[in-house]
């Protein structure tokens, strides 16, 4: 079964939360705080495995967690970081933010990772916040969450060379007549449903990837048919072989046929119309490839390509044209799909402020990442942490801002479920 698309969720580990801890030895008899910080939440990378060539495991499984980290001792311990969680994905996959459609990253190499999602990281311990006026803080601070989000990616195969051309012109025939790969072959006038690869074997130390890409049809940019899915295969192709019914027994003109293929290129994308093209005019061993070949030839050697007379189905010509392509990739670099991946962004997300305040019946209702922060890090049950947390709040300015919204003293202050009356 060939995948070539999968959506899953990843979330990062959670950072463990600080030690509140003072030491006890025998003859110290009011020690000072030594809680130890939390470890790091474990990341959540993505690492090619060249092994795999669908994202058939994504079918069965859809949620991807790292292990959290552990919490802080005493003693001064710091807790034991989490695990980083490795998803294994083939060649050719990209990586995409599912809210936005950003591209994070485009996989191509054996061994190539990417941090999908950042671990949280661990809490202070207590043994942070003593100062000389609080030498016994009772509080520590919580880690931090671990990043999470839905992720999708879609694989482009990594071929050398990738076959094209209209359904029923006997790309699969060719395939299978040259490596080992066994496509379903028969007379229909539908196409492939899903993409072929096989190795072809030239000689010691030297073979290639040959792709049968599902046929194309009119309209495939527009996602005519499974125009999209079939023409993102192409792309990361060195060089395509442009197999063409010579014959006409499908009863299109071949030279038309070749024309309204490449068109298909260049309205999808107009690097692909400009990769370099072998022109294979197949099924010559019928009486009307034979009378049709030369003016094909000429027409197609006026555009600049090189023609190779074949039949995929008795190997007549083959050979040759396989010799020919192994011989133009060495001369075609490395196919880069995306250069930039901070600039394929489709949707642009405005950055979280850092708090926000509103007034809901007379209530000030104070929210954010900032305000998230600053309550895990306290211990409200604790005068000294109480303290603490009021000076952050002046520190971060939210105290001059609940003063410009208007609050009094008396009126009711809420952060999510903490709620106090405001004083002077």
């Amino acid at each position: 079964m060939f995948i070539d698309r999968a959506r899953i969720y990843i979330k990062a580990g959670d950072g463990g939360n600080g030690a509140v801890s003072f030491r006890r030895e025998k003859y110290v008899p009011a020690g000072g705080p030594d809680g130890g910080d939390g470890g790091k939440g474990g990341d959540v990378i993505f690492i090619v495995d060249e092994g795999l060539r669908t994202l058939i495991d994504f079918k069965y499984k859809k949620k991807y967690i790292a292990e959290s980290g552990k919490n802080g001792e005493g003693s001064n311990k710091t807790g034991k970081s989490g695990e980083d969680l490795y998803i294994r994905v083939p060649p050719g996959s990209v990586i995409k933010d599912d809210a936005t459609g950003k591209i994070l990253a485009d996989l191509t190499k054996p061994g190539q990772t990417f941090v999908a999602a950042k671990g949280g990281k661990g809490g202070k311990g207590n043994q942070h916040f003593a100062t000389p006026t609080r030498q016994a803080p009772n509080f520590s601070q919580k880690g931090t969450p671990g990043e999470e989000k839905w992720i999708s990616i879609e694989l482009k195969i990594l071929a050398d060379v990738g076959l094209i051309g209209y359904p029923n012109v006997g790309k699969s025939t060719l395939l299978a007549s040259v490596t080992a790969a066994r496509p379903k072959i028969a007379d229909y006038h539908f196409t492939t449903l899903q993409p072929n690869l096989g190795v072809v074997y030239l000689g010691e130390n030297e073979s290639f990837v040959l792709a049968d890409i599902p046929g194309l049809i009119e309209g495939a940019h527009k996602g005519a048919g499974l125009g999209h899915e079939f023409l993102k295969h192409i792309e990361r192709t060195k060089l395509l072989i442009h197999v063409v019914d010579v014959s006409g027994i499908e009863g299109r003109d071949p030279f038309d046929d070749f024309i309204k293929i490449n068109e298909e290129l260049k309205n999808y994308n107009e690097l692909l119309e400009k990769k370099k093209q072998i022109v294979a005019a197949n099924k010559m061993d019928l009486p009307e490839g034979q009378a049709n070949f030369d003016e094909f030839k000429r027409k197609i050697e006026e555009m600049g390509y090189k023609v190779f007379p074949i039949s995929a189905a008795t190997g007549k010509g083959v050979r040759e044209l396989m010799f020919y392509a192994g011989e133009m990739l060495k001369t075609i670099p490395e196919t880069v799909l995306y250069e930039n991946i901070e600039d394929e962004t489709v949707v642009e997300i405005k950055e979280e402020e850092p708090f926000t305040i509103r007034n809901e019946d007379g209530v000030f209702i104070v929210e954010g990442k900032l305000i998230k922060e600053l309550l895990r890090r306290v211990n409200l049950d604790d005068y000294e942490s109480l303290q603490y947390f009021q000076r952050s709040l002046n520190r971060a300015g939210i105290i001059q801002a609940l003063r410009e919204a208007g609050i009094k003293e008396g009126d009711t202050v809420r952060m999510y479920d903490f709620e106090f009356d405001y004083i002077e």
